[in-house]
């Protein structure tokens, strides 16, 4: 899991401050929480924001410049500074340090100049939480043997688990552009959906990435696929790593249900994940799959190492193949299994409430739970079972079910 650092910028200067907002767009540790022009207004915007990292741009005005990374450096010590300028003046560098600036970078910043900085910063505290640990953000993407396979299921239901955690914050993206239904799942009606993001994403901020998203009674936000069916394609690859950097900047855990076209779209989410669970029931249809997947992301640099094969309705039929000719046929080992209740499964759906409230004793329920704790180690057991269903009534399903009074 890579940490992701939030930085603002401050550069009078529109063509320099333009080169530096590209170079940094480029780079996914990093979030470019705001950018300023000038310098008299740039404490306010770092008090308001709280970025990890302030870079000043100090060409236009040396003297403001200065006196600007000396009351950011001393009123918000939290924030690093990092300063950028063409000049290399001894007596500029020395002065920039004594007022309180970490890194002193010519300009323009080579990238590979930049992220040693931006190495070093973390080191020292920066892109860290209150108790020093570096803030870290894991992209796990749910990817099936076939349809009907239980990953929307299990998507859904992981991320309202792993919401649970006190310092977690997760979010649910449905990358199933044309039937894609966690929304329904979570009996949630979005204001937003990713075409909204994605069609925003070049004026996107903290707060509006967060008013784009839609809070679940459990905890977990939702960015669902898009109304239209027709929209599908408004979504690129490029745009969607982007909005994937812009969650791992404000989430702990990412959670992304691809569709089963594995196309660019889908593979994009593949490749920018931190753990990808392939799921699989012991059939022969779903394990050829498996198969032919693995083989599709051999293909793919850096894809294969990254799949945990995950036996979804163990049980279902006794005609089931065993575990142990899945494992030979798969020729990978099997992280976890998930035992078949499929009634308990189907009821939860139908009420548009996660296991956790509808079932939350159930084998299926503790047996994705422990899934949770594999994946997120620092999740304690959790209470599950409060009636989130107080909290509901604005949703699909209270739309309907006040339509029939």
């Amino acid at each position: 899991m890579k940490s992701v650092v939030r930085l603002a910028i401050v550069d009078p200067n529109d063509a320099s401050r333009a080169a530096l907002k590209h170079l940094l767009l480029g780079i996914d540790a990093v979030w470019l929480e705001a950018d300023c022009s000038r310098y008299e207004f740039f404490a306010d915007v770092i008090g308001q924001t709280q970025p990890d990292i302030a870079l000043i741009a100090l060409d236009t005005d040396p003297v403001k410049g200065l006196s600007l990374v000396a009351r950011i450096s001393q009123d918000l010590p939290t924030c690093t500074v990092l300063v950028v300028s063409s000049s290399q003046e001894g007596s500029l560098i020395l002065q920039a340090m004594r007022n309180g600036a970490k890194e002193f970078l010519s300009y323009p910043p080579r990238l590979d100049d930049f992220l040693a900085a931006l190495d070093r910063i973390q080191s020292h505290g920066a892109g860290r939480d209150g108790e020093g640990k570096v803030r870290s953000s894991s992209v796990i993407t749910v990817a099936g043997a076939g349809g009907g396979v239980g990953c929307t299921s299990l998507a859904i239901n992981l991320a309202c688990i792993l919401a649970q955690g006190e310092k977690n914050g997760v979010t649910l993206l449905d990358l199933d552009l044309t039937l894609g239904d966690a929304d329904v799942w979570l009996d949630i009606i979005p204001d937003y959906t990713i075409q909204d993001v994605a069609e925003n994403i070049s004026r996107l901020d903290y707060s509006l990435l967060k008013r784009s998203l839609t809070k679940h009674a459990c905890g977990a936000f939702l960015l669902p696929r898009p109304v239209q069916i027709d929209s599908r394609a408004a979504v690129t690859p490029d745009e969607l790593r982007r909005v994937i950097a812009l969650l791992k900047a404000t989430f702990t855990h990412v959670v992304i249900d691809i569709s089963k076209s594995y196309a660019p779209l889908d593979l994009a989410a593949l490749e920018v994940a931190d753990t990808i669970l392939l799921v699989t029931q012991l059939d022969l249809p779903c394990l050829r799959n498996a198969v032919r997947l693995m083989q599709l992301f051999d293909h793919h640099d850096g894809l294969s190492e990254k799949v945990k094969v995950v036996v979804n309705r163990l049980g279902l039929e006794d005609a089931q193949i065993s575990l142990s000719k899945a494992l030979e046929t798969i020729g990978r080992d099997i992280f976890y299994e998930i035992p078949n209740d499929y009634p308990t499964m189907v009821e939860s759906r139908n009420n548009g409430v996660p296991l956790m409230t509808q079932a939350p004793k159930a084998k299926l329920t503790r047996a994705i739970e422990g899934l949770a704790r594999k994946i997120d180690e620092s999740l304690l057991p959790v209470a599950l079972g409060d009636d989130l269903s107080r909290k509901k009534g604005k949703g699909l399903f209270g739309f309907l079910k006040a339509g029939q009074k």
